[in-house]
């Protein structure tokens, strides 16, 4: 697998966008993730936006993470967020979720970023279990989504 970044309005992106956002919308029985994102909010050295390609040159994979800093949705000074991180089914299971959060991680890092937050829901297990086992914990809640009951935030020192 091979892990590039694009921008957020690369076709490739905007395909697994798409494909990610029906996943929700199974999930939770709504129109999926509403959070309003633009391509620049992904544009370097304020973000980037990746997506992995397999030996055929197929887009299988994407994640991505926007600088926050202090506002009035409760995020903090330093802050990274994750966004749209999403694996196809037919190559879930392979690590490929867990290279893909370890280099954003190291992105924002090298950005000066000083912690990694995100938010996911109760009906995504699989991703809990991804960001718990990978260092993330539990906090406050923050987003656009921080008012609904089924949703979880995480975050991680960088």
């Amino acid at each position: 697998m091979q892990i590039l970044p694009v921008r957020f309005d690369h076709p490739d992106a905007r395909k697994l966008n798409d494909a990610v956002q029906l996943e929700y919308a199974e999930r939770y029985g709504d129109e999926g993730d509403v959070t309003p994102l633009e391509p620049e909010m992904f544009d370097p050295p304020r973000g980037v936006y990746l997506v992995a390609y397999d030996e055929e040159g197929r887009p299988v994979a994407t994640g991505g993470w926007r600088a926050q800093d202090l506002n009035d949705e409760g995020y903090s000074d330093g802050d990274a967020e994750i966004k749209r991180m999403f694996v196809v089914r037919e190559v879930r299971g392979q690590g490929l979720a867990r290279r893909i959060l370890a280099a954003l991680e190291d992105d924002a890092r090298a950005a000066g970023r000083t912690r990694m937050v995100l938010e996911t829901g109760t009906e995504q297990p699989e991703a809990i279990s991804l960001y718990t086992s990978s260092g993330y914990e539990p906090t406050k809640k923050f987003g656009h989504y921080r008012f609904e009951a089924k949703s979880r935030c995480y975050a991680k020192p960088l």
